[in-house]
């Protein structure tokens, strides 16, 4: 295990043993309360052994990922029984349903604005962060984010749901975005272990055609005008690098047929069978040819040709590309 991991899991499992023995000193032991913190012990007993982390079928190493979603577990994925093996599978299904549950309508229309995007797992669940939350109060705006956790697998779509949930909330308060997204780093910071960051671009469009746009480390957002696409590139560190982090707010205007096109570093970096990258400059190419086109259209677009590069080459990453366009 890397040391900022084990350090992490260190702490958790020492906190976890810490209230289980408050529990059975504050109440009579269960069976079940004396059998979880005999495995605390036992994995704390490994890591001063320097064993935590191997697997005790075969001595070989145990899935980071799994690790990191659950600190107790002793075996690799190549030692679980049958019934072990499908019982995890159904615990991923329904974690993959639970996530895509989360997910916005594909398609919405508020304050002038029409927006479409595509989500695409390269498993069953995703450290990828789409969101759309109209205004509630009148359709004034409409606020609009894409992000993506490090890692993959379980861990990163945990806090995937974890960044779900903080914007979900704090998009309710009010606040100004540059206010938004350090509070929201601040919250990751506490929450997360270190070596664990996202980066995450967020926006709110009015209904003037006015855009404020803030981007925590993420990948450029294109620009698509009438015979020109800019890119935006980002303002600040991402989320749950520092805690203490700045994010300058950057303002535009769109007249009706432009678009901002927002995507994770899964689309850019996809590759075809010789290893080379799709890149920006295709996607800005690709956007140049498709201004004025309806959200849903371009988005097919970009995936068509995300596809075409790609061949027969295997999903590596999490893709998701959104497309917002004034109506």
């Amino acid at each position: 295990m890397a040391s900022m991991s084990d350090s992490y899991l260190r702490v958790q499992l020492e906190e976890r043993q810490a209230r289980l023995r408050a529990s059975v000193n504050g109440a009579a032991q269960t069976t079940a309360i004396a059998k979880l913190l005999r495995e605390v012990d036992s994995a704390l007993d490994r890591m001063a052994k320097g064993t935590y982390g191997n697997c005790e079928g075969c001595d070989g190493s145990v899935e980071a990922g799994r690790l990191l979603a659950d600190p107790l577990v002793q075996f690799c994925l190549d030692c679980l029984t049958q019934e072990q093996r499908h019982a995890l599978q159904d615990d991923l299904e329904l974690a993959s349903r639970i996530q895509r549950a989360l997910l916005p309508p594909k398609a919405l229309r508020a304050a002038g604005w029409d927006a479409h995007y595509f989500y695409e797992p390269a498993g069953p669940v995703s450290g990828d962060y789409a969101d759309l939350i109209p205004c509630e109060k009148n359709d004034s705006e409409l606020f609009f984010a894409v992000g993506d956790v490090s890692g993959k697998g379980v861990a990163a779509s945990m806090l995937m749901t974890h960044l779900h949930a903080m914007f979900r909330s704090l998009t309710t308060v009010g606040m100004p975005l540059d206010q938004l997204l350090r509070r929201a780093n601040r919250v990751f910071c506490e929450s997360t272990m270190a070596g664990q960051f996202a980066t995450l671009v967020c926006g709110r469009a009015s209904h003037t055609g006015e855009v404020e746009l803030s981007s925590a480390g993420h990948p450029p957002v294109l620009l698509v005008r009438k015979g020109d696409v800019g890119s935006i590139e980002s303002s600040g560190f991402p989320l749950g690098m520092f805690n203490e982090g700045e994010y300058r707010v950057q303002k535009i205007t769109l007249v009706p047929g432009d678009s901002l096109v927002l995507y994770t570093d899964g689309v850019s970096e996809t590759r075809n069978p010789s290893g080379a990258e799709y890149g920006t400059q295709n996607l800005t190419q690709l956007a140049r040819g498709h201004y004025g086109e309806r959200p849903e259209t371009m988005a097919a677009a970009f995936l068509n040709g995300l596809q075409a590069h790609a061949g027969a080459t295997s999903q590596d990453d999490d893709r998701t590309l959104m497309v917002i366009r004034r109506a």
